[in-house]
């Protein structure tokens, strides 16, 4: 009996172990890939188009989450952008709380839907927001940023070792979580922090930022912008000049976020990039104009070189300009960054879908400002949705063909137009042989300059 019951034991743990394989080969963690200059996500091993909304920054509560699904539905959407917030789960230093984030996994599963999560943690749009509370009162060490005038302002500063080393120990704990829980693989990828950057404030002027500002420029940042240095060892100032401060500052918030996706990825080596509050790339004006330090158009070279561990750098794109909505576009597709649209809004702008795919983009998510229907769950009329339709036009049509559409565009065969002002006709050319695109005539409320608002693709 004792043999047999061991031979049992022993089949039964055998079996445990080839269906755990098993899972490991029928779900491989998703990946980013590149192949000249062109870029795919790797989902189960295929190239896959995120087809994403965003939720309210509230949206991953208990209370909250539930009403979310019917406009998520409604969009057509494949993968769902949700917090999770530091303060939920680390609400006592170094004890840790995923029940948020077991819920959210297990409410995606029930939908259908992959899941990026936001990790709203040192950062999140420039403050220390979601810090947890232990933190905040501690503000001797865990400093913010100061100003010019020596006084501390709503951001977290890059210099403050302690933030960093808690940061980088929680976000591994959620690393850990999910690398035990999803063996799935709902989750395929990961927005470290967001929107990092500084408010009020060029950089940080503390004391221990001034020492680094002084000291000599990290040989890679000269690489990376082509610096000819006239001196060995040039400093910020020297090497920058009127730019200094800003790439200072890009520098050191680069390398803060870096070490936090490199310690998550040293456990769990899931695809994590960063999001960018944009500047207006055709007209910048000086850097206290915008929030600096974030990776911005002309500081991306300096976020791939200070932070490795990044896959991506991602444009959080609410530009209303169209020309300026596609020159960001154009300025984050570059040979050695994946173009992905984690954030927009306007509906306007859902027209732009097609241009990302156009050039060669692995997703595309409308912000939580168009996901109104979440919060009027009583409401059941049409009227309700009519905010997500924009969106839910572009999902609905590419939805059935999109992996197809992802592997087409890894391969580079696929092409895109959308409509622009005054441009009657757009041409794509496919080797020997062109397609020409017509824009024809509406009737409607004029947008812009007296003149129906475009809205062909």
């Amino acid at each position: 009996m004792k043999v047999s019951s061991l031979i049992r034991a022993a089949l039964a743990a055998a079996l445990v172990v080839a269906t755990l394989h098993a899972q490991v080969k029928q779900h491989p963690i998703p990946r980013l890939v590149e192949k000249d200059g062109r870029y795919a996500l790797m989902v189960d091993d295929a190239p896959y188009l995120v087809l994403a909304a965003q939720t309210r920054n509230s949206s991953a509560w208990p209370s909250r989450l539930p009403l979310l699904w019917p406009a998520l539905e409604y969009d057509h959407v494949n993968t769902v952008e949700i917090p999770v917030y530091w303060n939920q789960v680390e609400a006592q230093p170094g004890k840790y709380d995923f029940t948020l984030v077991d819920m959210i996994l297990a409410e995606a599963r029930k939908h259908q839907v992959h899941v990026i999560p936001l990790w709203f943690a040192t950062w999140k749009n420039g403050s220390q927001h979601f810090m947890p509370d232990w933190m905040k009162m501690d503000t001797v060490r865990y400093a913010h940023d100061v100003n010019k005038n020596g006084e501390a302002v709503d951001s977290p500063s890059p210099f403050a070792t302690a933030s960093l080393e808690a940061d980088k120990a929680a976000f591994a704990a959620l690393m850990r979580h999910l690398k035990e829980v999803d063996a799935q693989r709902t989750v395929i990828m990961v927005q470290v922090e967001n929107e990092p950057r500084s408010y009020g404030t060029v950089r940080d002027f503390s004391p221990a930022a001034q020492k680094f500002f002084d000291a000599p420029v990290p040989p890679e940042v000269l690489r990376a912008m082509n610096v000819k240095a006239t001196t060995p060892a040039p400093t910020w100032q020297q090497a920058f000049g009127a730019d200094a401060d800003e790439y200072f500052n890009a520098w050191a918030v680069a390398k803060y976020v870096g070490q936090v996706a490199a310690a998550g990825k040293a456990v769990y080596p899931l695809p994590m990039y960063a999001n960018a509050a944009l500047r207006n790339p055709l007209n910048p004006g000086p850097a206290s104009g915008y929030e600096s330090g974030g990776p911005t158009d002309n500081v991306l070279s300096i976020w791939k070189a200070a932070a490795p561990s990044l896959d991506l750098l991602a444009p959080d794109n609410y530009q209303t300009d169209p020309a300026v909505y596609l020159k960001d576009l154009e300025l984050y597709h570059r040979a050695d960054n994946a173009l992905f649209l984690p954030e927009t809004g306007h509906p306007e702008n859902a027209r732009f879908f097609f241009k990302v795919l156009g050039l060669g983009g692995i997703g595309f998510s409308p912000s939580g400002g168009n996901t109104e229907a979440e919060f009027r769950p009583t409401d059941t009329s049409k009227a309700r949705f009519d905010a997500l339709e924009p969106w839910a036009q572009n999902y609905r049509l590419i939805g059935p063909m999109q992996r197809e559409v992802a592997r087409l565009n890894f391969e580079g065969k696929l092409q895109s137009v959308a409509e622009e002002q005054g441009k009657t006709t757009q041409t794509m050319p496919f080797g020997s042989w062109k397609a020409e695109v017509s824009y024809g005539p509406r009737r409607g409320p004029s947008a812009v300059d007296g003149k129906p608002e475009p809205r062909g693709r």
